[in-house]
């Protein structure tokens, strides 16, 4: 079925023109890796997953659930045909109106006569779907009336949809759902209508215009997307900059690029040495993982030099273009990578022999945890800074509560007998679980929340000497039940006043829960010890009754 669902969008589609003061969409075609077209290579895969009836914000659907493929494994032609099968065209009538964001699909596995097995979005099933996104000029708000035009083939053992298209009313045909059979249906369209009807619809669309392709994984398309992000840093670096720019009795950041003076003599021979800088221009370093526009930020906010960490370069073109897009003058941004040999590390003083004004550091995953050596990053980073130069982030605080889920223990660790017909696996199978689950939808996760949220540890990165820490807290159940999790997220300070939350409508970070081996039975009022151990990057917690 074809849904329209904002979670998908916002990691496959940059939705804003415009996003931390900066211009994106003018000069550059922005894609994820996961595509609608026939896969190229065995590597390619296109398609995503996600479990649809936990995604947030939910999903509507737009056309009917049809049929895409039979396949009928007991048929050895059919099979090895399988993969040179011309594409089947599927015309779907629209049944709701709403943004054409993918497609989802699943399998019904008919094991004998009598019994099949789902992995629908509908259905308790241990499997999530198969997501296309649809991409490009194809994202569209579409009507009932419209009709959805997909090729569907087979191609490397993925089933593909490609050839994506809306046919309007202004190209209304008498048409229905085309079935996998090989005979064509009498009410559909003929080839050449439908050709015709395509090719008109084409020429009715916007012009196009020679744009920039940049590539960017679903997480850094998200974070993009991420307006409350890019905000907040610019909040954060415009105070950092006007108050480093200040002490030293230069003159104030401007917010307006046209106003800034910016004398600069660059040298840049074939990356030998980084560019010549005046005493007193501030050096910003963003050492985030993957494409961040956060140099191009700080530009815009007053007289500075930028440095990005980007190695890629189609990312590095399209970050110079977006500089440009935005009057950024190509002074003013440059690529350490460029300046570095191979092995050396990323964190170093630049060869003019300055400090860092402000060093960015990409402090959580996507996946809910800690980027691994963040203590130490920021230990070195500190070392590399000027006088009252600062870190951004400066503090995390890790907050956490108990909850129990039966959703999350089942996906954790083997329950019982009766799910595996009575063979006794678990206590094998549960040597090789992980105490900590990643890549969680807090909000959509079923459980019953037992405690308040509470602060478990405080990593100020500005003042850190270990990554060794521990914390003992006493924590009130507010709600009888059992205790099996303690997820955990993040509260990110860029300054004393900015700060991010990771478990936000906004945020484009997952969450991330403690699994208890043995869940803890509890009434209102009692009190559990909850032990937190940080080290190395890893967090690990025992809960026992006060």
């Amino acid at each position: 079925m074809a849904v329209e669902c904002q979670e998908i969008r916002r990691h496959h589609r940059v939705c804003f023109s415009e996003v931390g003061g900066l211009h994106l969409n003018e000069a550059i075609a922005w894609r994820s890796p996961v595509g609608n077209e026939p896969c190229i290579d065995d590597t390619a895969e296109p398609y995503t997953t996600e479990r649809m009836r936990q995604v947030p914000g939910g999903y509507t659907a737009l056309t009917d659930h049809f049929q895409a493929m039979t396949i009928d494994f007991n048929n050895p032609q059919e099979l090895e045909e399988l993969a040179t099968r011309k594409p089947c065209r599927l015309c779907l009538p629209i049944v709701k109106e709403g943004m054409l964001d993918a497609i989802v699909a699943w399998f019904v596995l008919q094991l004998d006569e009598d019994t099949s097995l789902s992995t629908g979005p509908d259905e308790a099933t241990c499997w999530e779907q198969a997501v296309y996104p649809v991409q490009g000029v194809l994202g569209q708000t579409v009507k009932p009336g419209n009709t959805l035009v997909v090729d569907v083939s087979c191609k490397n053992s993925y089933l593909v949809f490609h050839s994506i298209a809306v046919l309007n009313h202004e190209h209304k045909m008498e048409i229905e759902v085309n079935t996998m059979s090989n005979q064509t249906s009498n009410t559909l369209a003929s080839e050449a209508e439908l050709c015709d009807a395509l090719a008109n619809l084409q020429t009715t669309s916007e012009p196009r215009t020679t744009l920039l392709h940049c590539l960017l994984e679903s997480s850094e398309i998200a974070r993009l997307n991420n307006t409350q992000y890019n905000d907040h840093f610019k909040s954060a670096l415009s105070s950092v900059l006007s108050s480093l720019t200040s002490m030293e009795g230069g003159i104030g950041v401007s917010q307006n690029i046209g106003d800034r003076s910016l004398n600069m003599n660059c040298e840049n021979t074939n990356g030998q040495s980084s560019s010549d800088l005046t005493s007193d221009m501030l050096c910003v370093l963003d050492v985030s993982e993957g494409f961040s526009i956060l140099p191009l930020i700080a530009a815009k906010l007053g007289p500075v030099k930028v440095f990005s960490s980007l190695e890629k370069v189609p990312q590095q073109a399209a970050l110079s273009a977006l500089a440009e897009l935005n009057e950024i003058s190509k002074d003013v941004l440059e690529f350490w990578h460029n300046y570095l040999e191979d092995d050396s590390p990323l964190l170093q003083r630049p060869q003019t022999g300055k400090l860092w004004s402000v060093i960015i550091l990409d402090a959580i995953e996507m996946c809910g945890l800690i980027r691994q050596g963040l203590v130490e990053k920021a230990i070195l980073a500190r070392c590399l800074l000027r006088p009252e130069g600062r870190l951004l982030p400066r503090c995390i605080k890790i907050y956490g509560m108990f909850i129990e889920s039966e959703t999350l223990q089942q996906e954790c660790s083997v329950q019982g007998k009766e799910a595996t017909l009575g063979f006794n696996i678990a206590p094998f199978i549960n040597q090789f679980k992980v105490p900590v689950h990643v890549f969680l939808h807090l909000s959509t996760l079923p459980h019953v929340q037992l405690s308040e949220p509470v602060e478990l540890l405080k990593l100020d990165l500005m003042s850190l000497t270990t990554d060794d820490l521990r914390s003992e807290i006493r924590v009130q159940v507010h709600s009888s039940g059992k205790v099996t999790a303690v997820p955990f997220w993040y509260e990110i300070y860029l300054d004393t006043e900015t700060s991010l939350n990771t478990w936000s409508d906004t945020s484009h970070w997952k969450q991330a829960a403690f699994v208890l081996d043995n869940p803890i039975q509890v009434n209102t009022g009692d009190e559990l010890v909850l032990k937190i151990h940080y080290h190395k990057s890893n967090i690990s917690m025992i809960v026992n009754c006060g």
